[in-house]
């Protein structure tokens, strides 16, 4: 099981095993300023086109330097389509220069603010400066300054949209997943996110499900199992599927999804270190809890509400596994205020 106090391994960090054929093909892409190339690529993360403060603030929070750079670069690259901000190079002077000020525009919980800076950083051609007004798993209120940037003009307003889609997203997810946490408050249960992410943003939701509170689950197919239904029907039972797994893959941790407490006791009996409870009222959640007595940890999956939270918890489960925090949170509204300086 993942621990979410630990920085995570992710998905196309540099020297990860099996090493790609070249930098193109995972890692950096072609606008990187790393310089990376060649056979391995086992380049340190922190030695990428950021400012490296920026990619050690990265990397202390569990993020990958160069995949954060890589994403900032291909949000600008869409935007831009090969070609320019027509709009502000029409209307902004080359050599203007702004304040922009990143603005809550409703309370919630930030998440992603590093991450907006890293797209400002690879668009901005000349230096700027950053005044930081809140961290990421921050509680914010309307009207607060979270992050100030003085820079060219063109380039601020280049990368606003870019900027704030990634931070909008994240720390939407993040007030998701606060909203969780303030109802589990108390009890042993914690909420957790799943594989329902955004291809691309994995990392990056995980980590703003971590700053809202939540507990993350496996990080990819590869780093621990998870036995569903289809994989119980392929292997022709939940036993006999658990046993496989194990077999192939002995020191990796196994969940199980069960969806009767027969199964419950079937896999139990198998040895599997995790249950996940299939959309089981709290009433069987309570009985599977009673069953199992500590001896492997239960997580409830299904039929899962803010409202109805409170009751899972209190039948002892350990997680309540919620894909609506990656797939269904909607945005936290923040905004760019500029403020010129001739």
């Amino acid at each position: 099981m993942s621990n979410p106090d630990l920085p995570l391994l992710q998905i196309g960090r540099p020297g990860q095993s099996p090493a790609p054929a070249s930098a193109g093909d995972v890692g950096c892409g072609d606008g990187c300023g790393c310089g990376a190339g060649g056979e391995g690529y086992d380049l340190d993360p922190l030695e990428c086109g950021l400012d490296p403060d920026l990619a050690g603030l990265l990397a202390d929070a569990g993020l990958d330097p160069v995949q954060v750079e890589d994403i900032a670069h291909m949000a600008i690259e869409e935007d831009l389509d090969h070609g320019v901000d027509v709009t502000t190079v029409a209307t902004v002077p080359e050599d203007a220069v702004s304040v922009g000020d990143f603005t809550a525009r409703e309370a919630g919980t930030v998440a992603g603010l590093r991450i907006a800076e890293a797209v400002l950083s690879v668009v901005c051609t000349d230096e700027f400066e950053v005044e930081r007004h809140a961290e990421d798993g921050e509680r914010v209120t309307a009207g607060q300054v979270l992050l100030s940037v003085r820079t060219r003009t063109r380039d601020l307003l280049t990368a606003e949209r870019s900027a704030l889609n990634l931070l909008c997203h994240l720390s939407g997810i993040a007030t998701a997943t606060h909203a969780w946490a303030d109802v589990l408050e108390g009890t042993k249960t914690k909420v957790r996110d799943t594989r329902k992410t955004t291809p691309g943003l994995r990392a990056l939701e995980k980590y703003a499900v971590r700053c809202g509170g939540g507990v993350n689950h496996r990080m990819s197919l590869s780093d621990a199992a998870l036995v569903k239904d289809n994989h119980v029907v392929a292997a022709g039972g939940v036993a006999a599927a658990f046993r496989a797994v194990r077999e192939e893959f002995p020191d990796l941790p196994i969940e199980v999804e069960v969806d009767t407490l027969h199964q419950v006791r079937e896999v139990l009996d198998a040895g599997a270190d995790l249950i996940l409870l299939d959309n089981f009222t709290p009433a069987e959640t309570e009985e599977a809890v009673a069953i199992v007595a500590g001896r492997a940890l239960l997580e409830s999956s299904g039929r899962l509400t803010l409202e109805n939270a409170a009751a899972y918890a209190a039948t002892g489960v350990d997680y309540l596994a919620v894909g609506a925090l990656t797939h269904s949170s909607r945005i936290l509204d923040i905004g760019l205020d500029l403020r010129s300086e001739g």
